[in-house]
Protein backbone atom coordinates (compact mmCIF):
# COMPACT_ATOMS: atom_id res chain seq x y z
CA UNK A 1 0.00 0.00 0.00
CA UNK A 2 1.61 3.54 -0.84
CA UNK A 3 1.48 6.24 1.49
CA UNK A 4 -1.18 8.14 -0.01
CA UNK A 5 -3.64 5.28 0.64
CA UNK A 6 -2.30 4.47 3.91
CA UNK A 7 -5.86 4.54 5.37
CA UNK A 8 -6.32 6.86 8.00
CA UNK A 9 -6.14 5.51 11.84
CA UNK A 10 -9.64 5.39 13.71
CA UNK A 11 -10.73 7.16 16.86
CA UNK A 12 -13.38 5.85 19.03
CA UNK A 13 -16.12 7.96 20.21
CA UNK A 14 -19.01 10.14 19.24
CA UNK A 15 -18.94 12.74 16.38
CA UNK A 16 -20.55 16.33 17.05
CA UNK A 17 -21.49 19.02 14.40
CA UNK A 18 -19.18 16.53 11.92
CA UNK A 19 -16.27 16.65 14.36
CA UNK A 20 -14.58 13.60 16.53
CA UNK A 21 -13.85 15.12 19.70
CA UNK A 22 -10.41 14.45 21.54
CA UNK A 23 -10.38 13.00 25.15
CA UNK A 24 -11.49 14.62 27.65
CA UNK A 25 -9.20 15.66 30.80
CA UNK A 26 -9.06 12.58 33.17
CA UNK A 27 -10.01 9.76 30.47
CA UNK A 28 -7.69 7.73 28.60
CA UNK A 29 -6.93 9.69 25.53
CA UNK A 30 -7.84 8.63 22.28
CA UNK A 31 -5.97 9.75 19.03
CA UNK A 32 -6.90 12.81 16.88
CA UNK A 33 -7.70 11.70 13.66
CA UNK A 34 -9.55 14.11 10.93
CA UNK A 35 -12.04 16.17 11.71
CA UNK A 36 -10.96 16.36 15.64
CA UNK A 37 -10.23 20.15 16.82
CA UNK A 38 -6.70 20.76 18.23
CA UNK A 39 -6.57 20.45 21.50
CA UNK A 40 -5.44 23.30 23.91
CA UNK A 41 -2.70 22.36 26.36
CA UNK A 42 -0.73 24.47 27.40
CA UNK A 43 3.23 24.60 25.31
CA UNK A 44 5.99 26.52 24.50
CA UNK A 45 6.01 28.06 20.74
CA UNK A 46 9.76 28.61 19.62
CA UNK A 47 10.21 30.73 16.64
CA UNK A 48 12.66 33.24 15.28
CA UNK A 49 11.03 35.98 17.00
CA UNK A 50 12.05 33.96 20.70
CA UNK A 51 9.96 31.65 22.81
CA UNK A 52 6.72 32.78 24.02
CA UNK A 53 4.05 30.69 26.01
CA UNK A 54 0.93 29.95 24.11
CA UNK A 55 -1.77 26.84 23.88
CA UNK A 56 -1.47 24.25 20.97
CA UNK A 57 -4.44 24.77 19.54
CA UNK A 58 -3.55 29.19 19.01
CA UNK A 59 -0.12 27.68 17.85
CA UNK A 60 -1.47 25.56 15.36
CA UNK A 61 -5.08 26.86 14.80
CA UNK A 62 -4.95 29.76 11.65
CA UNK A 63 -4.58 28.15 8.18
CA UNK A 64 -3.17 25.52 6.58
CA UNK A 65 -0.57 23.79 8.81
CA UNK A 66 1.65 21.01 8.62
CA UNK A 67 2.42 19.55 11.84
CA UNK A 68 4.96 16.84 12.81
CA UNK A 69 6.02 15.26 15.39
CA UNK A 70 9.37 13.54 16.79
CA UNK A 71 10.53 11.33 19.82
CA UNK A 72 12.99 13.91 20.26
CA UNK A 73 15.67 16.57 18.95
CA UNK A 74 18.96 15.91 18.08
CA UNK A 75 17.84 12.07 17.98
CA UNK A 76 19.55 10.24 15.22
CA UNK A 77 16.19 9.73 12.85
CA UNK A 78 14.92 12.93 13.43
CA UNK A 79 18.06 15.20 13.01
CA UNK A 80 19.06 13.03 10.43
CA UNK A 81 15.88 12.31 8.09
CA UNK A 82 12.75 13.23 10.01
CA UNK A 83 13.48 17.42 10.31
CA UNK A 84 15.89 17.84 7.20
CA UNK A 85 13.19 16.37 4.96
CA UNK A 86 10.80 19.18 5.96
CA UNK A 87 13.45 21.90 5.52
CA UNK A 88 14.38 20.96 1.81
CA UNK A 89 10.74 20.42 0.64
CA UNK A 90 9.65 23.47 2.18
CA UNK A 91 9.17 25.37 -0.86
CA UNK A 92 6.92 22.57 -2.41
CA UNK A 93 5.22 22.74 0.97
CA UNK A 94 4.40 25.90 0.49
CA UNK A 95 3.46 26.00 -3.26
CA UNK A 96 0.69 23.33 -2.53
CA UNK A 97 -0.57 25.58 -0.21
CA UNK A 98 0.16 25.58 3.11
CA UNK A 99 1.14 28.38 5.55
CA UNK A 100 3.32 27.19 8.28
CA UNK A 101 5.30 24.02 8.95
CA UNK A 102 5.25 23.53 12.75
CA UNK A 103 7.65 20.48 14.38
CA UNK A 104 6.99 19.37 18.07
CA UNK A 105 8.54 17.38 20.47
CA UNK A 106 8.51 16.59 24.40
CA UNK A 107 11.54 18.48 25.18
CA UNK A 108 12.15 22.05 26.54
CA UNK A 109 11.92 25.11 24.80
CA UNK A 110 15.64 25.57 25.17
CA UNK A 111 16.64 22.33 23.85
CA UNK A 112 14.27 23.03 20.42
CA UNK A 113 15.68 26.21 19.75
CA UNK A 114 19.32 24.72 19.78
CA UNK A 115 17.98 22.04 17.33
CA UNK A 116 16.42 24.78 15.42
CA UNK A 117 19.48 26.35 15.21
CA UNK A 118 21.94 23.80 14.49
CA UNK A 119 19.57 22.13 11.72
CA UNK A 120 18.93 25.89 9.87
CA UNK A 121 15.82 25.52 10.57
CA UNK A 122 14.89 28.47 12.75
CA UNK A 123 12.49 30.86 10.91
CA UNK A 124 11.47 28.72 8.35
CA UNK A 125 9.92 26.08 10.76
CA UNK A 126 8.11 26.76 13.93
CA UNK A 127 9.16 24.70 16.91
CA UNK A 128 6.39 22.97 20.17
CA UNK A 129 8.22 22.79 23.01
CA UNK A 130 6.31 20.13 25.03
CA UNK A 131 8.26 19.58 27.54
CA UNK A 132 5.56 17.89 29.85
CA UNK A 133 3.84 15.80 27.26
CA UNK A 134 0.79 17.24 27.89
CA UNK A 135 0.03 17.59 23.93
CA UNK A 136 1.32 14.54 22.91
CA UNK A 137 -1.06 13.30 25.08
CA UNK A 138 -3.89 15.07 24.57
CA UNK A 139 -3.62 13.91 21.02
CA UNK A 140 -3.22 10.81 22.07
CA UNK A 141 0.27 10.23 20.62
CA UNK A 142 2.29 10.07 23.35
CA UNK A 143 4.57 6.34 22.95
CA UNK A 144 6.58 4.80 25.81
CA UNK A 145 10.00 5.32 24.81
CA UNK A 146 11.26 4.22 28.26
CA UNK A 147 13.33 1.28 26.64
CA UNK A 148 15.63 3.61 25.49
CA UNK A 149 15.91 5.82 28.47
CA UNK A 150 13.70 8.52 27.05
CA UNK A 151 10.28 8.33 28.98
CA UNK A 152 7.07 8.89 27.15
CA UNK A 153 7.55 10.91 23.86
CA UNK A 154 5.60 11.80 21.26
CA UNK A 155 4.97 8.74 18.35
CA UNK A 156 6.45 9.74 15.12
CA UNK A 157 3.70 11.68 13.52
CA UNK A 158 2.44 14.25 11.27
CA UNK A 159 -0.66 16.06 10.29
CA UNK A 160 -2.56 18.30 7.81
CA UNK A 161 -4.63 20.59 10.42
CA UNK A 162 -6.57 24.18 8.60
CA UNK A 163 -7.97 26.32 10.38
CA UNK A 164 -7.39 24.23 13.96
CA UNK A 165 -9.29 20.91 12.56
CA UNK A 166 -6.87 17.81 11.65
CA UNK A 167 -7.59 16.56 8.00
CA UNK A 168 -5.21 14.12 7.58
CA UNK A 169 -3.18 12.00 10.28
CA UNK A 170 -0.53 9.79 9.58
CA UNK A 171 1.36 7.73 12.75
CA UNK A 172 4.48 5.60 11.94
CA UNK A 173 3.80 1.82 12.55
CA UNK A 174 7.85 1.15 12.40
CA UNK A 175 10.78 2.49 13.33
CA UNK A 176 12.27 5.41 10.16
CA UNK A 177 10.53 8.20 8.62
CA UNK A 178 7.65 6.83 5.72
CA UNK A 179 3.87 7.96 6.35
CA UNK A 180 4.93 10.94 8.40
CA UNK A 181 8.10 12.67 6.11
CA UNK A 182 7.69 15.56 3.93
CA UNK A 183 7.30 13.49 0.62
CA UNK A 184 4.32 11.48 1.70
CA UNK A 185 2.86 14.97 3.10
CA UNK A 186 3.32 16.40 -0.09
CA UNK A 187 1.44 13.63 -2.04
CA UNK A 188 -1.56 13.67 0.49
CA UNK A 189 -1.77 17.54 -0.39
CA UNK A 190 -1.72 16.95 -3.94
CA UNK A 191 -4.52 14.20 -3.34
CA UNK A 192 -6.29 16.73 -1.71
CA UNK A 193 -6.34 19.32 -4.65
CA UNK A 194 -7.37 16.60 -7.16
Amino acid sequence: MSVAEKPLIPIAGETRNGRRPVAQSGANPVMIDRGSPIPSVPVKLVTAEGTTDTTSDVALGTGTVVFFAVPGAFTPTCHVNHLPGFVANLTKLRAAGVDRVVCASVNDAHVMKAWAEASNALGEIDFIADGNGALAEAMGLAKDYSGAGMGKRFARSAMIIRDGIADAVFVEDAPGVNASGAPAILMALEAARS
